[in-house]
C-alpha cells in the first residue's frame, strides 16, 4: 500500500462513525453511509425511524422569493431523501407486519405511494385497470404491496383499541396528534372507497402463474441512475428480491380472508368467500412450509379464523363433522334447533368440556327468547297454550310477571281469539336477568342491538360494580362532541352510560344502513331522554328526522317515489328551528338542504326560506344559489345574476392564504399555506356536501363550474369542455388566489361521483374523456369518448347526436389515437369531421409503424379518395395483398359515385356503426 492510500485510510478510518443525534439524517445523507449504518446489530436510529425522519424532511414545504409557501421541491436532495427512505424498507424486506406495527398510517401512506411512483406505476391510473400479468415483475409487486397494505389497513381499523390514559395535556402535542388523526381518517375514508378495487385487484393476482420480483437497495440504487445506464435491467428483466408464486399467493389469500372476514358482518353470505381464502392459505403454508422468508403468517391467528369461518358457514365436508361442542352449540342456536341444543348439554354432563361461563350465557339467551315468546310462540292453538302455561316447570322457572307476559304475547299472535291485550311493556319496566361475568357481559353489550337487552346488561353491570365507566368499554362507540358534552353532564351513571351508548350505537346502524335497528334504538333513547332532559329530546328528534331521510333515499327514493308531505315539512321546520342552548350537528343541515335540492323543492329555497337563515346556515345558501341557478338556466345570460354570486362563492372556497410567523432576527420561522377563512365553508365541506346530491340538473351545473375554474388557469393546454359552462365568468382578478391543484383533484373527484349516480350521463362522460386527454391518458379518454357515443345511440345502433360527437371530440379521438400509433383508426376518423381532414388521413396512412389492424379496417372507408390513396400507397410500396384490399372496398357498388345522396350516406352510417362498435370492443 502507498504512503498516500494509508494516510488516506487512516483519515477515513478516524471518521466518527456515529453522528451526533440532531443531525444524524444528514450525516447519512451526506456520506452515503446508510448500509453501513443498517448493517449494525442494533443500530440507533433504528430503520423505522430513519423512514419517518427521510419522508418528513422530504416532504416539508418550501418558501419563494415572495414569501409564499410552496408544496416540497422536487430537487436532487428531496429525491435522494425518499430513496433513502425507499432503501430502508428494502432493508427490512417490504415486511408489512414489521412497518405497520412502526409506522403510522400517513407515513406507510407515503412510503407506498413512493414505491409505487419509483416502479412505473402511472400517476391516476386505477390499479384495477392494469393487466398485473403483463406488466414489469417489481411493477406488479409495489401494486400488491400498496393493495394489500389498503386492505390491512381498512381490516385493522374495524378492530377495538383500548384508549390510552392520557398524560399531562400538552397544546402542542394535542395538536399534533389531532392532525394526525384527521390525517389518517381521511386516509381511511379513501382505502374505503377504494377497497372494492383493491380486492379485485389482490383476486387478479391470485391468477398469476409468475415469480414477482421486489425491489432491494440495489435495483433502487440502478432505479436512481441515468435511463441509460440502468439498461432495461429492473423493468422486464428479474432484479431484485425473488417472491415465489406461492408465497405471494399464500400472503394475498390470508389478507382477502381477513377482509371478507370482515365485510361479513353486513352480509353473512361473504364468510363463505372468507372460508375458502384461509382454507387456501393454510394449503399454502403446508406446500411453501411455515420457514418461509417472505410469507409470515400469524399461524394461531389463522386457526382461530378458520374455527370462526366453521361456525359462521358450516360445511357439509367431512372436515366440518369435527366441530367442537362450542361451534356445536352457536349452529344450533343460530338454527333454531333447541332440541339439539338440549342433548348436547346431556352429552356434555358427563365430561363437563363446556365452562359452567358458556352454559349460563347460553341460559341467558335461552331466558331471554322466553321472555319474548320466541319459543312458544308458534302456538296456534290455545289448548297447547294452556297446557304449556299450566306445566310444573313453567311455573317454577318463571315469575308471576313473566308467566303473563309470555302468556298474553302467545295469545296475541292467536288468530282464533280476539282478547284485550295489556299496552308493550314499558322500556323502564323489563327486569334484569341474572349476573354474569363482567368481561362476558362487557362482549354482550358490545355486540347487542337490542334496547331493552342492552339496558338489561347495564343494569347488571352497575349492579357489580359502581367504579367503571361502561361508556368507554368500545372506542368505536363514537358521539358527536356536540352531543358528547351534554350526555356526560348527566348525572345519573347508569342513564348517562344507557343514553351514550343506545345513541352511538344507533348512530352506527345508520352508517352501516341498518336502519331498522337504528330506529328502535333512538326510539328508546328519545322515550328514555324526555323524561329529564327536553335539550336531549329536540337532539333526538334531529338524529330521528335525518335517519328517516337516510332511509327514504336508500328506499322508496331510489326508485324516484317522492318523500312524503310530513317529511318534507319537517325538514323545513329543522332548518327555520331557533331554539336556544340546542347541540346541532353540521351533516344535519348539510342532509336537510341536499334533501331539499334532490326532491327539486326549489320555490322554498329560492322564496320562502327565512332570511335569517341565509346569513347562518352556509348549506342553505349555497342551496339557494344552487336552486336560483337552475331556474334561471332556460333564461337569456343576462338574467343569470344567481349564477355569478354562485361563482364568486366556490372561488372564495376554493382560494389558499398564506400565513407568517418571523422571528426576531426577521427569518420566517413558520410558514403555513391553508385554505382562506374568507368563504362560507370548506372546500372539503363543499365536496362532502356535494357527495349528497342526486339530481342531474344541479350535479351538471356544478360539474360546469368547477371545469370553468379549472379552464381559467393560464397554463392550460387543453380545456374541458361541458354543458352549460357559457353561463360563468371567463376570468378570475387574482388567478394566484386560486389553489388549481385543488380544483383538479376535485373535478375528478365530482366526474367519478357523478357517474357512479348515473353511468349513462353522456355530458359527464365527455368530462371525464376531457379530463383524461387533458392528462394524456389517451386510451383512458378513447375509453370515455366512445362510451359517451354508446349510451346516446343505443350502441351506435342510432346516429350519434352531432352535439355529443362535435368536431372538437372528433379531433381529440384522433389524437388519441395517433398518439397510440393506432394510424388507419386516425384514417377514418378524419372522415367522421364535417370536412373531411385529407392531410392528417394521408399523413396518418403514410406511418408503417401502425399498432392497429390496418388493412382490416379498409371496409370502415367509405370516402373514395382515401381509398384510391391506400391503393396508390400500397402499389408504391409493393404491397399486392394489401392493395387488392382496398380496390376490393372501391368496387363496392353502393360507394358508386353516381348513387344518389340517401345510398352514399346509408354506406357512410353502415360503416360509421361498424367502426365505432369494434372500436368500442377494443376499448372497453
Amino acid at each position: 500500500m502507498s504512503a498516500e492510500a494509508a494516510d488516506r485510510e487512516a483519515a477515513t478510518s478516524s471518521r466518527p462513525c456515529t453522528p451526533p443525534q440532531t443531525c444524524w439524517f444528514e450525516f447519512l445523507l451526506e456520506e452515503s453511509l446508510l448500509e453501513k449504518h443498517l448493517r449494525k446489530p442494533c443500530p440507533d436510529p433504528a430503520p423505522v425511524q430513519l423512514i419517518v425522519q427521510f419522508l418528513e424532511q422530504a416532504s416539508k414545504p418550501s418558501v419563494n422569493e415572495q414569501n409564499q409557501v410552496q408544496p416540497p421541491p422536487d430537487n436532487k436532495r428531496n429525491r435522494i431523501l425518499k430513496l433513502l427512505a425507499l432503501k430502508v424498507a428494502a432493508h427490512l424486506k417490504w415486511d408489512l407486519d414489521i412497518l405497520e406495527k412502526s409506522l403510522s398510517v400517513p407515513v406507510l401512506n407515503m412510503l407506498l405511494n413512493e414505491l409505487l411512483c419509483i416502479s412505473k406505476v402511472p400517476p391516476g391510473t386505477k390499479h384495477v385497470d392494469m393487466d398485473l400479468a403483463t406488466l414489469p415483475p417489481t411493477t406488479a409487486m409495489a401494486i400488491l404491496l400498496y393493495n394489500r397494505w389498503a386492505i390491512r389497513t381498512i381490516v385493522q381499523s374495524s378492530f377495538p383499541v383500548k384508549q390510552a390514559k392520557p398524560g399531562p395535556p400538552q397544546l402542542s402535542v394535542m395538536n399534533q396528534m389531532q392532525q394526525e388523526k384527521e390525517l389518517t381518517e381521511n386516509i381511511l375514508k379513501v382505502l374505503k372507497e377504494q377497497a372494492s378495487d383493491s380486492i379485485l385487484v389482490l383476486e387478479a393476482a391470485l391468477t398469476l402463474n409468475k415469480d414477482l420480483y421486489v425491489h432491494t437497495m440495489r435495483t433502487l440504487d440502478l432505479l436512481a441512475m441515468e435511463p441509460g445506464v440502468v439498461n432495461g435491467e429492473t423493468e422486464s428483466s428479474p432484479a431484485g428480491l425473488k417472491i415465489k408464486t406461492e408465497e405471494m399467493q399464500c400472503q394475498v389469500c390470508y389478507d382477502l380472508g381477513t377482509a371478507y372476514f370482515q365485510q361479513g358482518s353486513a352480509n353473512s353470505a361473504i364468510y363463505e368467500k372468507a372460508r375458502e381464502k384461509f382454507f387456501r392459505t393454510k394449503e399454502l403454508i403446508s406446500e411453501i412450509g411455515s420457514l418461509s422468508l417472505h410469507c409470515t403468517i400469524d399461524e394461531k391467528r389463522l386457526a382461530g379464523y378458520c374455527q370462526a369461518c366453521n361456525v359462521l358457514v358450516p360445511s357439509s365436508d367431512s372436515t366440518s363433522q369435527q366441530l367442537t361442542p362450542y361451534s356445536q352449540v352457536h349452529i344450533c342456536l343460530r338454527s333454531g334447533n333447541y332440541q339439539e341444543v338440549i342433548k348436547i348439554f346431556i352429552e356434555d354432563n358427563l365430561t363437563f368440556s363446556l365452562p359452567v361461563q358458556f352454559r349460563q350465557s347460553v341460559l341467558r339467551e335461552l331466558f331471554q327468547k322466553a321472555q319474548q315468546g320466541n319459543v312458544c310462540l308458534g302456538l296456534e292453538d290455545l289448548q297447547y297454550v294452556f297446557m304449556i302455561s299450566s306445566h310444573e316447570l313453567f311455573i317454577t322457572l318463571l315469575k308471576d310477571e313473566e308467566q303473563k307476559l309470555l302468556i298474553d304475547q302467545m295469545r296475541k299472535r292467536c288468530p282464533r281469539v280476539n282478547l284485550c291485550i295489556k299496552p308493550v311493556t314499558s322500556f323502564y319496566d323489563i327486569p334484569a336477568s341474572a349476573s354474569v361475568n363482567i368481561g362476558q357481559l362487557e362482549h354482550q353489550l358490545i355486540l347487542s342491538v337490542d334496547p331493552w337487552r342492552i339496558r338489561q346488561i347495564l343494569i347488571e353491570l352497575h349492579g357489580m360494580t359502581s367504579e367503571r365507566q361502561f361508556w368507554t368499554v368500545s372506542n368505536k362507540w363514537e358521539v358527536p362532541s356536540v352531543y358528547s358534552g351534554v350526555i356526560l353532564g348527566i348525572k345519573d351513571s347508569l342513564t348517562r352510560d344507557l343514553v351514550y351508548i343506545l345513541m352511538a350505537k344507533g348512530l352506527h346502524c345508520s352508517t352501516v344502513k341498518d336502519f331498522s335497528h337504528a330506529k328502535q334504538l333512538f326510539a328508546a333513547c328519545l322515550e328514555l331522554v324526555t323524561e329529564f332532559s327536553p335539550k336531549l329530546r329536540q337532539v333526538m328528534l334531529n338524529e330521528m328526522l335525518l335517519l328517516d331521510i337516510h332511509t327514504h333515499e336508500a328506499g322508496t327514493g331510489q326508485s324516484g317515489e317522492r318523500p312524503p308531505s310530513d317529511l318534507i315539512s319537517r325538514v323545513r321546520g329543522y332548518l327555520e328551528m331557533r331554539l336556544p342552548d340546542i347541540p346541532l350537528r353540521q351533516v344535519i343541515a348539510e342532509e336537510c338542504v341536499a334533501f331539499l335540492l334532490n326532491w327539486r323543492e326549489n320555490e322554498y329555497l329560492t322564496l320562502q326560506v327565512p332570511a335569517f337563515l341565509l346569513q347562518s346556515n352556509p348549506y342553505v345558501k349555497l342551496g339557494q344559489l344552487l336552486a336560483a341557478t337552475c331556474k334561471e338556466l332556460p333564461g337569456p345570460k343576462e338574467s343569470r345574476r344567481t349564477a355569478k354570486d354562485l361563482w364568486e362563492v366556490v372561488v372564495q372556497i376554493c382560494s389558499v392564504s398564506s400565513q407568517h410567523k418571523r422571528g426576531s432576527d426577521g427569518r420566517v420561522s413558520l410558514i403555513k399555506q391553508r385554505e382562506s377563512t374568507l368563504g362560507i365553508m370548506y372546500r372539503s365541506e363543499l365536496l362532502s356536501f356535494i357527495k349528497k346530491l342526486r339530481e342531474p340538473l344541479v350535479l351538471t351545473i356544478i360539474l360546469s363550474l368547477f371545469v370553468k375554474l379549472h379552464n381559467v388557469r393560464e397554463d392550460i393546454v387543453n380545456d374541458i369542455t361541458a354543458e352549460h359552462i357559457s353561463i360563468w365568468p371567463s376570468s378570475i382578478p387574482n388567478l394566484q388566489s386560486v389553489d388549481f391543484e385543488a380544483v383538479a383533484i376535485t373535478v375528478k373527484e365530482l366526474v367519478r361521483y357523478a357517474l357512479a349516480i348515473n353511468p349513462g350521463n353522456h355530458s359527464w362522460l365527455l368530462i371525464q374523456a376531457d379530463s383524461y386527454f387533458a392528462a394524456n391518458q389517451y386510451s383512458a379518454a378513447l375509453h370515455y369518448y366512445l362510451q359517451a357515443g354508446a349510451v346516446c345511440s343505443d350502441f351506435f345502433n342510432k346516429t350519434v347526436p352531432p352535439d355529443v360527437y362535435t368536431d372538437q371530440v372528433i379531433k381529440r379521438m384522433i389524437k388519441c389515437c395517433s398518439l397510440l400509433n393506432c394510424h388507419t383508426q386516425v384514417a377514418i376518423l378524419c372522415q367522421f369531421l364535417r370536412e373531411i381532414d385529407y392531410k392528417t388521413a394521408f399523413k396518418s396512412l403514410q406511418e408503417q409503424n401502425s399498432h392497429d389492424a390496418m388493412d382490416s379496417y379498409y371496409d370502415y372507408i367509405w370516402d373514395v379518395t382515401i381509398l384510391e390513396y391506400l391503393t396508390y400507397l400500397h402499389h408504391k410500396r409493393g404491397e399486392t395483398d394489401k392493395r387488392q384490399i382496398a380496390i376490393k372496398a372501391i368496387g363496392q357498388t353502393e360507394l358508386n359515385a353516381s348513387n344518389p345522396e340517401e345510398v352514399l350516406q346509408l354506406a357512410a352510417q353502415r360503416r360509421k356503426k361498424k367502426f365505432l362498435q369494434a372500436m368500442a370492443k377494443l376499448y372497453f
